[in-house]
């Protein structure tokens, strides 16, 4: 479009051997191209979309449903007996499970709370020390 100002036809010219008029023609008949084939213009318009969806699938929505699949079956197996820690950093012992809250046992006191099961970070594998007593 603004070819002419820049002298780009020139330069391209001058650097190919052919005149500008060669060069003008050729631009023209790309653009003419572009213009009588629509379906090949849609195509490379919606080509980068199609890419970037293709991109935040395999490293943003895959990896967040493995994760949420996971912490679902975590949330399933609960059972009486488990050590967990709640998103609040309380570590408990599970004593009761009745649809949705969860029943916990904490400290040496054994005192009782209840939390819903969506406020269960993970299940504690390992022993964990608690006001001194040792908690398996």
């Amino acid at each position: 479009m603004f070819d002419w100002i820049f002298g780009i036809n020139n330069a391209i010219a001058e650097a190919t051997g052919t005149d500008a008029a060669a060069v003008a023609d050729a631009a023209a008949a790309g653009e003419e191209m572009a213009a009588t084939n629509p379906v090949a213009a849609m195509l490379t318009s919606l080509l980068p979309l199609v890419l970037m969806f293709v991109i935040f699938y395999f490293f943003l929505i895959r990896p967040q449903r493995k994760k949420d699949k996971k912490v679902k079956e975590m949330l399933a197996a609960l059972k009486p007996g488990d050590r967990i820690t709640t998103i609040g950093g309380i570590y408990g012992t599970i004593t009761g499970i009745k649809d949705d809250t969860i029943t916990l046992a904490i400290g040496s006191q054994r005192t009782e709370m209840v939390v819903t099961r969506w406020a269960i970070r993970q299940v504690e594998e390992v022993t964990v020390e608690n006001d001194g007593e040792i908690l398996a």
